[in-house]
């Protein structure tokens, strides 16, 4: 069980860059968590496995947080974390349900994700606007994350093969090995083929591989370089609060559902197995009425 939860770490570190004092926290609370069930359940020990787990399980451990006199705040964040958890092993199918699906925080509720105003992105853009082959490639990378909404991790697996700009779409290979298609509006078709044609074959040089978005030294760009690429760019855009691949993706979701796209859609272009995880993006544009409700009312 306490592999899982390793997978789940490394997992959410890479793509949400967790700070190590975070990171802490989610070890702690879901170390917590395996253990208590472990308690409950001694043949958990020997032959863990998390498809067992059900609701009884997990409200008992919800109790028990209240038993040992948390504060809302770690109760907040201890059940927030379990949903976490389940919400990776639903995706990656090691569960075939989440039983965390219709659990309430204690406290004060779990945060909401992170996004850019379509202003900044635009930004993000158009900052350093050059034609060597590095802006070439930085502008698409932002261009393709954001029109996509795919992951780090399947960015940076993007083979050349997997985007055909004359039907206008990526193919890209999620987790679990699912495979999906992704529609390429014609600002990232336009902006990738510019990076193809006058970007990447100075980058690459004489390099052999199919990667597509490559390195100055013409290899397959990092998960850690790209995170990079994104930090510089976001602070020559000047935008001051921390800007991760992630928060590209939460825009997209975001960004759609405001302009009415179905959440099933949504759904189906992030790659999520289950609706659920695509339903957060609501909270969002929930408060995108608010605000538009509060400008526009005059009673307001």
């Amino acid at each position: 069980m306490q592999q899982a939860v390793e997978q789940f770490l490394n997992y959410t570190t890479v793509e949400r860059g967790l700070s190590p004092n975070t990171l802490a926290a989610y070890r702690n609370d879901l170390t917590q968590l395996v253990e208590f069930l472990q308690s409950r359940d001694s043949s958990l020990q020997s032959h863990g496995s998390w498809k067992r787990v059900g609701t009884d399980a997990l409200t008992a451990f919800v109790l028990d947080l209240h038993e040992r006199g948390y504060s809302d705040k770690t109760k907040t964040r201890k059940v927030a974390s379990t949903k976490a958890l389940f919400g990776f092993l639903l995706e990656e199918g090691v569960v075939d349900k989440n039983p965390m699906e219709d659990f309430s925080s204690p406290g004060t509720g779990e945060s909401l994700p992170e996004t850019l105003s379509v202003e900044e992105v635009e930004a993000l853009l158009s900052v350093g606007e050059s034609d060597t082959p590095m802006s070439l490639r930085d502008r698409a990378i932002i261009e393709v994350m954001y029109a996509t909404g795919v992951r780090v991790s399947e960015l940076v697996s993007l083979d050349i093969d997997d985007v055909d700009l004359d039907e206008s779409f990526v193919r890209c290979m999620g987790k679990g090995s699912k495979e999906r298609i992704i529609p390429l509006h014609d600002e990232a078709v336009e902006t990738v083929s510019e990076y193809l044609e006058d970007g990447r074959p100075s980058l690459a040089g004489n390099a052999a591989g199919r990667a597509l978005f490559v390195s100055r030294k013409g290899g397959r760009l990092t998960r850690q370089a790209l995170w990079l690429i994104l930090k510089g760019r976001a602070q020559a855009a000047g935008i001051e609060r921390k800007i991760t691949p992630h928060t590209l993706r939460h825009s997209f979701a975001t960004h759609l559902l405001i302009g009415g796209a179905p959440l099933r859609h949504v759904q189906e272009l992030l790659g999520h197995a289950s609706i659920t995880t695509t339903q957060v993006y609501t909270h969002l544009t929930s408060e995108h009425v608010r605000t538009q409700y509060e400008t526009a009312h005059p009673r307001a």
